[in-house]
């Protein structure tokens, strides 16, 4: 077996699971540069946000991304965290489970979708409107450079194949 294939097996079957995919490329090894930048953006953009809800939002935009190894990055740092499995299960449905959230926390997670899948229009007015009743303006421009964020490192996951299922939470703290 090459190191990129997947040695867990279904132990109730004995099925081996499919082989681990590879990367199309390692960016941020050639493009240093770009990924330092990143890195420095990605920490000035959460100054002053919530990390628990910080992980929820950069797990919402993955999910909306389809970006595999961002939902596994920060499934895992929201769960070593404290957050509860229950409410990063229930985020992929979190209109039919608003009960799990506060207030707070669905103004950032619909704003997140908002900016998130900015191609379908823009950011709607009352999404906009509901996220700043709940934020001041410092901390809704720190909101939405976090989403922006996650949405740029979904889009280099995504488009170089990074492979999901090796982080381990605080990899990248």
């Amino acid at each position: 077996m090459t190191s990129n294939e997947s040695t867990r097996k279904d132990t109730s079957t004995d099925t081996a699971y499919a082989p681990e995919h590879t990367p199309r490329t390692q960016w941020a090894k050639h493009a240093p540069d770009v990924y330092k930048a990143m890195v420095r953006l990605d920490a000035a953009a959460r100054r002053g946000v919530d990390p628990t809800l910080l992980e929820l939002i950069k797990i919402r935009a993955s999910q909306l991304n389809h970006c595999a190894f961002c939902l596994d990055m920060h499934t895992k740092d929201a769960l070593a965290a404290g957050e509860s499995v229950e409410r990063v299960i229930q985020l992929s449905a979190w209109e039919e489970s608003k009960h799990f959230y506060t207030e707070k926390e669905l103004a950032a997670i619909e704003l997140t979708e908002a900016v998130t899948v900015i191609t379908d229009g823009f950011v709607p007015d009352e999404v906009y409107e509901k996220a700043a009743k709940h934020f001041d303006e410092t901390e809704l421009a720190q909101l939405i450079a976090a989403i922006t964020v996650i949405n740029a490192w979904n889009r280099f996951a995504v488009t170089t194949r990074m492979v999901p299922g090796h982080y381990r939470p605080g990899d990248h703290g």
